[in-house]
């Protein structure tokens, strides 16, 4: 088992260090980001049509809570309320995505839905009224995201059938061929946009993947291996292709056949078909090698490995949050950027989600629930590991919290909350900046000392 002391003594130690602005470069981008069905609820205006999670949320037994996305936070509503947030909270940029529901309610494309382009294009312009570093969208948009966490959908909605569409009964071959497909539609997005609109625009084009560091139990090989393993089949099977022209050669020994192929025309539209990385992380994992693995599915049965969460000696990895998966463990952010640096030939790496949630509960006061001193100490930690890795020279240019908002969290429904900013679901959602919100607040402005003094 891995020795704390050992790993750390290289690393950020088990507090996280003061940390502040000036530790990154000047013109690093530091944002927030939302998910549009996680937020936007108005599920039947606008010429909406019916996403896949509209029919997940509405069958039985699928949401914890037993709810859905039909208004969410209202975000449809409340948009020019919510961007006033991010603007007095001094962020520099939004991540928001688009829902095709709304653009092309039909599900085909075949018909573009003007009131939800109106949407989007209130939005962007509501972004661009600001006095803040939102005018760096420029005109209009710079950086599109085509794809948001792949793996979630091809493993979760495929294999264990826990994320919409539900399906897992052939879990062995229809979560490959939906990432095969899904890479060869993220690179037909790119090679559109290279055609049609790169010289007009400017704009750069990149694909968001999830990764758990992987920490190798031991020393011993095989634990090593399995944890190699484990990179490979999250961040490898979504860049290999790209950067390497196939999937890794861990993943063709496994899988066999139940890897599709990528036939030469694909391979030439694939390779280097991204101009940034997104990543989004929340946590680590100590990973051993298993022949049988403990975890459910052909995904995880495949990698051979076994995910822990204990140092040597039976303490944990870190400071655990609500999620029973997420423990509070920056050092592994700076290792993830690090190998991406170091794996694909230092691309351009924009952290698009890191966060913490808290568990709702509604009997506790609403000055309890803004005062989330965790989640400041998790920013803290795992800002202070990103300066890191840009010092170790991995070519890191923003930070995107998750969430500005608490909002529905898929699964888990409005259990669980991620945001800087606290919405009252009992209460006409009404929104209260939580103590996290203040703390970037103060660090955006500078204002958090390096002695650790907050003004």
């Amino acid at each position: 088992m891995v020795k704390k002391e050992e790993l750390l003594k290289d690393y950020e130690q088990a507090e996280p260090r003061n940390v502040s602005k000036t530790d990154f470069p000047p013109n690093f981008v530091f944002g927030v980001a939302t998910s549009a069905y996680q937020i936007e609820g108005a599920c039947e205006e606008g010429n909406r049509g019916a996403s896949i999670w509209d029919d997940f949320t509405h069958t039985e037994g699928k949401i914890i809570d037993k709810s859905n996305g039909d208004v969410a936070v209202d975000h449809y509503h409340r948009y020019k309320e919510d961007i006033d947030l991010i603007a007095k909270l001094g962020f520099d940029a939004y991540r928001f995505s688009i829902s095709w529901s709304r653009i092309f309610p039909d599900g085909l494309g075949t018909k573009i839905n003007m009131e939800g382009i109106t949407f989007y294009n209130n939005i962007i312009d509501a972004l661009l009224q600001k006095d803040t570093c939102f005018a760096s969208f420029g005109d209009r948009v710079k950086n599109w995201i085509t794809i948001n966490e792949p793996l979630q959908t091809a493993v979760n909605g495929y294999c264990t059938g826990i994320f919409a569409p539900g399906r897992h009964q052939h879990s062995s071959t229809e979560p490959y061929l939906v990432a095969h497909h899904q890479i060869l539609a993220h690179a037909a997005a790119f090679s559109v946009y290279q055609r049609k609109y790169k010289d007009k625009q400017g704009g750069n084009i990149g694909l968001v993947v999830d990764c758990e560091w992987a920490e190798a139990n031991s020393d011993k090989i095989e634990d090593k291996s399995a944890a190699a393993r484990r990179l490979d089949f999250q961040i490898g099977w979504y860049l290999h292709p790209i950067y390497y022209g196939d999937y890794p050669e861990v993943m063709r020994n496994n899988l066999g056949d139940q890897l599709p192929k990528f036939m030469q025309k694909d391979k030439e539209l694939v390779r280097n078909s991204l101009d940034f990385v997104g990543l989004n992380h929340y946590t680590s994992r100590f990973i051993a090698h298993a022949t049988k693995s403990p975890e459910e599915g052909s995904f995880y049965e495949a990698q051979e490995m076994e995910r822990l969460v204990e140092w040597e000696g039976g303490e944990v990895i870190g400071e655990k949050a609500a999620s029973e998966w997420l423990y509070v463990v920056p050092w592994g952010l700076r290792k993830v950027l690090n190998y991406i640096a170091k794996t694909y030939n230092n691309p351009p790496i924009y952290v698009t989600e890191n966060g913490m949630d808290d568990e709702e509960n509604d009997s506790s006061p609403l000055h309890e629930m803004l005062d989330d001193k965790l989640r400041v100490r998790y920013f803290k930690g795992y800002l202070s590991a990103v300066a890191q890795a840009i010092k170790d020279g991995a070519d890191v240019r923003g930070y995107f919290v998750w969430s500005l908002l608490d909002n529905f969290e898929w699964a888990q429904g409005y259990t669980k909350r991620f945001g800087l900013v606290y919405v009252d679901y009992k209460n006409g959602l009404v929104r209260h900046p939580k103590s996290s919100a203040y703390w970037f607040m103060r660090f955006l402005k500078g204002n958090e000392e390096k002695n650790g003094k907050e003004e």
